[in-house]
């Protein structure tokens, strides 16, 4: 199954990181959350990936380009200028990357249907946001959407509560929650999965797939809800980022299920 990521977007609410690069290259721990989002997909066996790329996506390019070529032991000729590697390290990821120039001011829907060829415009495919991390179970994911049949599925979930939750009674204090999962409400997780006929719904680069594509897959009846109650999360501050580097700082990270 192959994978699509949008990368390409400005990342403005996190603009500490983002003068300088993408927010799908912001980093947490020693990785850009874009390789925590790939080596997630990875663990389900899904390695194929499309990444939809913008704003400064040079600075991806690079880094993949020198993540392959920097790789293990490297001998150089001096005097052709040639260069090989061996002997690379079993942190180098077994991936097939296609990294797509999508347009700076693309928006999301124009992003994906420019990728759509890249990742099989005759069968199935995945995509979702190079900003957040979770722990959705992909194999049943893909399971629902199968079983269903319609053109989209996107993984519903709970956002994480911002402040603690108080419960009152009176004056008293009867419950306190630091900082809960929202207990109501549901939103648009990403994690999505899709047919080629999606691209239908898209009119061009200008589309913001959140608006008109999804509302008129709903009121056609071709989009779908797995809903999902466990972890997630999305990187749209330096709040969030300084959250998520405490989790994977303590080795706790929901999202890391690889070994």
């Amino acid at each position: 199954m192959k994978v699509g990521i949008l990368a390409g977007g400005l990342g403005s609410r996190l603009s500490e990181e983002t003068t300088l690069k993408p927010k799908p290259m912001v980093e947490i721990g020693d990785h850009p959350i874009l390789w925590h989002i790939m080596k997630y997909y990875a663990t389900f066996g899904h390695t194929d990936f499309a990444v939809a790329l913008g704003y400064k996506g040079e600075y991806i390019k690079r880094w993949f380009a020198d993540r392959a070529s920097l790789a293990g032991h490297l001998h150089i000729e001096t005097g052709s200028g040639t260069i090989t590697s061996s002997g690379a390290d079993d942190e180098i990821d077994d991936w097939n990357v296609d990294l797509v120039e999508t347009g700076r001011n693309t928006n999301t829907g124009g992003r994906i249907k420019r990728l759509i060829p890249f990742l099989g415009d005759d069968g199935t495919f995945m995509v979702t946001w190079g900003d957040g991390v979770s722990t959705v179970d992909l194999d049943r994911l893909l399971a629902f959407h199968r079983d269903h049949g319609k053109i989209c599925t996107l993984t519903a979930v709970h956002p994480p509560a911002r402040y603690g939750h108080i419960q009152i009674e009176g004056s008293q204090i009867t419950e306190f929650t630091e900082k809960p999962q929202a207990a109501e409400g549901w939103i648009n997780g990403a994690f999505f999965v899709m047919e080629p006929e999606v691209a239908d719904y898209i009119d061009g680069d200008d589309t913001l797939f959140e608006r008109e594509p999804l509302e008129r897959l709903a009121k056609d009846g071709q989009l779908m809800a797995y809903q999902h109650t466990d972890f997630w999360a999305c990187m749209d501050t330096m709040r969030d980022k300084v959250m998520l580097e405490k989790l994977w700082e303590s080795g706790n990270a929901p999202w890391k299920v690889w070994s």
